[in-house]
């Protein structure tokens, strides 16, 4: 055996010796991940490609996934991470590197960028384990599962956000995801899918949110009108109290989702936002759209939705709905080119499409 063949039998070794304590598999060149592109605002500001072009590798712990951050050539090196399994906090720990900024207890993508996580095989939980996306860019997340993230109680996670995104992050897609909690901010959750600090350019499609108090957010206060260009299509909203979602400032394009028992409050446009709201379904809900809990105005452009047994409430100083027979009182150019679904195949599209585990199905045109 010559030296060189020494050296590289001895490298693959302890590549495979680090995958299997890591929990991590890296499969053949030939790997790739699910086909698929961004949509939306996320296409915008050069785009969103995640870590295409770049290694494909496997993990079944979070500690492999932040492994495979950290054992790339740099911050921006591109990687696609396929995961399967259950995510917790016994197999999320920190992992220091060059390239990455870890820690326990929560997935990090800090200060990174050109990544894709995707849930493979049986399907990915993060199960009490947020996502946390911080000075970040070009970060894809499909096909997972993030349940009963807590900011309060045992064990805590991400600030109880399922997936958030702060401080100067651009261009995410998340995809075919599940977000789901247990409860509201009495029982230690908060947000499904939050977005602080200067985050734009931003997708969620085909997912579900459900069982929340809160479904998410753009902006984490009325002076914190940095965020912005953010696209919701093709979700299902079911049984969220408030914030589905609720906009301080910027431009949010709403269309062809499901919304279904949205208890107290659904599109709180607020603080000068601006939101397009086209051919979506509200069934069995109140105060589907409209300002509330402010008297700081927001505003939207309304077409094609469906209200099939919606209440409003009366208007108040800091209750504005839009409803009974809501109206536009704006106008919001749309940068990129989009297919609306018809409002009553909406309920069945989005059901049959939405969420994790549905082999990242997208609508046809067709019921």
């Amino acid at each position: 055996m010559t030296r060189a063949v020494g050296r590289r039998l001895y490298a693959a070794l302890a590549t495979v010796a680090l995958a299997a304590a890591t929990g991590a598999v890296l499969p053949t060149p030939a790997a790739s991940a699910a086909a698929g592109s961004a949509t939306g605002y996320a296409t915008q500001n050069g785009g969103t490609t995640g870590g295409a072009g770049g290694q494909t590798v496997r993990a079944t712990t979070g500690t492999a996934i932040h492994a495979a951050l950290c054992g790339r050539a740099s911050s921006s090196t591109p990687i696609t991470i396929e995961v399967e399994g259950t995510i917790n906090h016994g197999n999320t720990s920190k992992v220091s590197g060059d390239s990455c900024n870890t820690a326990a207890g929560v997935i990090e993508l800090k200060q990174i960028s050109n990544v894709t996580i995707i849930g493979v095989g049986s399907g990915a939980v993060f199960d009490q384990l947020g996502i946390h996306i911080r000075e970040a860019s070009n970060i894809i997340i499909r096909n997972v599962t993030v349940r009963n993230v807590k900011k309060s109680g045992s064990p805590t996670s991400n600030g109880g956000d399922a997936i958030g995104m702060e401080r100067n992050v651009r261009n995410v897609w998340v995809d075919h995801a599940t977000l789901e909690a247990s409860g509201g901010e009495a029982e230690g959750f908060d947000g499904l899918f939050d977005m602080k600090d200067n985050t734009q350019y931003v997708t969620l499609s085909y997912s579900i949110l459900r069982n929340s108090g809160r479904g998410g957010l753009i902006g984490s206060s009325e002076s914190d009108l940095s965020n912005g260009f953010v696209t919701y299509h093709h979700n299902l909203y079911e049984n969220i109290d408030s914030r589905a979602p609720l906009l301080r400032g910027g431009t949010a394009h709403i269309y062809n989702n499901y919304y279904v028992k949205l208890n107290e409050s659904g599109i709180n446009s607020r603080a000068g936002a601006r939101a397009k709201v086209d051919n979506n379904y509200f069934k069995n809900s109140k105060d589907v759209l409209g300002t509330f809990y402010t008297d700081a105005a927001g505003y939207w452009q309304v077409s094609g939705n469906t209200f099939d047994n919606v209440t409003w409430s009366s208007p108040s100083s800091e209750n504005n709905p839009a409803g009974p027979d809501p109206k536009s009182n704006t106008t919001v150019s749309i940068p990129y080119a989009y297919s609306l679904d018809g409002t009553g195949c909406v309920p069945n599209i989005v059901s049959r499409t939405a969420g994790a585990n549905k082999g990242l199905q997208e609508s046809n045109g067709s019921c």
